[in-house]
């Protein structure tokens, strides 16, 4: 096993010092290397630490700033490693579509303000944070009630973070969040999905959000306190689930709306990877793909809905196996993590 030498490491940057530098995220960089656009100069063998070079630099702002305009991976790629000329007209052409979309977007915007103005919302760091949250997780749980435990929320509390998970055994989504303050024993408890979501615009528009584990899960804004029923009920051991992943042998990056749009209306919908392609049916999608090619299999709502609650405009989707979970995730949110488990045929 290859260990770096100390000279050489000290001719390079560590991801962290690179990150502040270019203006990126180091969960960001572990992303983009993953996808293969941009990889480390150096990874040690060693420990497993990414080391980049200063002549990386120029390449880096320039992937910061074409996802500052949200453009999609596979675009990405080839304004990064295309002839100037050709990457100028696919930025353009991105700008086209932006403008356009913002016609549309700002009509949306103005008939969602109107139907607001009775709750004008307020822009903070806690209460918009956990909404989000419970939007992304909630989708995941069970809505069969002869399975208690899944049609809940597992909140887990503890002085480094606090944790939602939710799952219905043929989706997992777990979100993480960092508190602001910490007191009393980490503990963890159950809430029935439903009333946590009942509870997402009321937290969206707090100041502040306190939440207090005990016999009901109390949650505390400036100005009200409202309490859910704890369930006592052993949810899965979901952690093991996550440690179990095998490393993927192929991944695809691929636009999320655009896959979202060609998901159909069918009870099942099944995507072909192959090198250099992705395709539904016999239409193929703009997508960057690496490792074998394989044929998967989904039920189309459960795709569906594990693309809607992802962020940003992209989606890397991690697949071990046509029968093993295949991970969901973005470089825009490192802190949610999706598992879809795929159609048995």
């Amino acid at each position: 096993m290859k260990v770096l030498d100390q000279g050489v490491v000290d001719d390079l940057l560590s991801i962290s010092a690179f990150a502040r530098r270019v203006g990126l995220t180091p969960s960001a960089l572990r992303f983009y290397d993953d996808c293969a656009v941009l990889r480390p100069a150096v990874v040690d063998e060693g420990n497993g630490y990414r080391y980049y070079a200063p002549s990386q630099e120029p390449r880096a702002r320039l992937l910061r700033d074409l996802r500052e305009i949200d453009l999609p991976l596979p675009e990405v790629r080839r304004v990064l490693d295309g002839a100037p000329e050709a990457a100028a007209a696919v930025v353009e052409a991105h700008l086209r579509t932006v403008e356009q979309k913002a016609v549309s977007t700002r009509q949306a915007a103005q008939r969602i303000l109107a139907d607001l103005t009775s709750a004008p919302p307020r822009v903070t760091l806690g209460g918009p944070e956990l909404a989000s949250a419970i939007r992304q997780v909630t989708p995941s749980a069970a809505t069969d009630q002869l399975l208690p435990a899944l049609t809940c929320v597992r909140i887990e509390l503890t002085e480094t973070e606090v944790t939602l998970v939710a799952t219905d055994r043929y989706r997992l989504a777990v979100r993480k969040l960092h508190p602001q303050s910490f007191e009393g024993t980490p503990a963890a408890i159950l809430v029935p999905a439903p009333d946590l979501t009942n509870l997402s615009r009321w937290l969206a528009a707090a100041d502040t959000v306190d939440l207090q584990a005990g016999a009901a899960l109390t949650l505390t804004t400036p100005t009200e306190s409202r309490s859910l029923t704890a369930v006592d009920a052993e949810y899965p051991a979901y952690q093991a689930i996550l440690e179990g992943l095998e490393p993927p042998v192929t991944r695809v990056i691929v636009d999320r709306t655009s896959l979202a749009d060609h998901l159909g209306t069918d009870e099942t919908v099944a995507l072909s990877i192959n090198p250099q392609a992705l395709s539904i049916d016999t239409t193929s999608i703009d997508a960057i793909t690496t490792g074998p090619a394989l044929e998967i299999t989904f039920t189309t709502r459960l795709l569906a809905e594990a693309l809607a609650t992802g962020v940003g405009p992209d989606v890397l989707l991690e697949i071990h196996a046509p029968d093993r979970p295949v991970v969901i995730r973005s470089a825009d949110q490192g802190t949610f993590t999706t598992l879809v488990m795929p159609h048995a045929r």
